[in-house]
């Protein structure tokens, strides 16, 4: 009787098995993807950048970043490397000529808060903002 408690308390149900192989269904339909969490750059200012990336070639985009002079193109740069190499590594055979930037979202990750001394001992909340960003490419044609 204690074996067969113990077994039916092991076995998970059909909910949770059938969630995994949707979520395992979802990663293999998509490309090669990276992403870059918190970063230490204002989502607001990562966004200027990411949206000249977005649809790009990918090596395009890597040399159009290495000459923008804004602080968010360099985490960028080395996100979309990252990528490349993800893609290299799990795809196999992949032209990498024919990547190219499918989907680029920056969202906001936790604030940092500060505090900042100011007249006749106040003191004013200083929010300090960090950036998630996720890239995943697409290769061949776009759709």
């Amino acid at each position: 009787m204690a074996e067969t408690e113990k077994t039916q308390k092991k076995a998970k149900p059909a909910r949770k098995v059938q969630k995994r192989a949707r979520v395992a269904a979802k990663k293999a339909a998509q490309g090669p993807n990276a992403t870059l969490r918190y970063l230490r750059i204002a989502p607001r200012k990562v966004r200027l950048v990411a949206a000249n990336v977005r649809g790009m070639n990918v090596g395009a985009a890597i040399a159009m970043l290495k000459f923008v002079p804004n602080a968010a193109a360099k985490p960028l740069e080395k996100l979309l490397r990252s990528a490349v190499a993800n893609a290299e590594q799990k795809g196999g055979n992949v032209d990498v000529d024919a990547l190219f930037v499918k989907t680029l979202t920056v969202d906001q990750g936790p604030k940092m808060r500060r505090f900042m001394p100011r007249a006749m001992g106040r003191a004013y909340r200083v929010e300090k903002k960090t950036s998630h960003v996720y890239v995943e490419l697409g290769s061949g044609a776009r759709a």
